[in-house]
């Protein structure tokens, strides 16, 4: 039985901080490259506060990171949290492939016994 944990896990933050379309499309933006926060909210139409909220969220799961260069503020992608989640996914693909196939395999011999007697 697996325990329960204090708090979100760092995958249950990076999860989250996917699930939202617009923190998507700033981690699109920044595969472009470092950018100024001003320069990531262009393009969508909020305001720079709600941006920044994304942005916090994207921070708290590990996604982006920040620099502080005088007054301005550059932010830069981090891959690895993508890499730990795709890892994760794949782990739980394999682990359910493995369970049905082996259902399969026994449906099929059970199949090939024919009707119990």
């Amino acid at each position: 039985m697996m325990a329960i944990s204090e708090g979100p896990s760092d995958l249950d933050q990076t999860l989250l901080a996917l699930a939202d379309p617009t923190r998507r499309a700033i981690l699109r933006l920044l595969v472009q490259g470092e950018a100024r926060i001003t320069e990531l909210a262009r393009p969508f139409g909020m305001s720079l506060n709600a941006v920044s909220k994304h942005i916090r969220v994207l921070e708290r799961g590990r996604l982006v990171r920040r620099r502080r260069a005088g007054r301005e503020q550059f932010l830069t992608i981090d891959p690895k949290p993508l890499d730990d989640a795709a890892a994760w996914i794949e782990a739980q693909r394999a682990a359910w492939t493995a369970r049905l196939d082996a259902l399969d395999a026994l449906l099929k011999s059970d199949d090939a016994a024919g009707p119990p007697e």
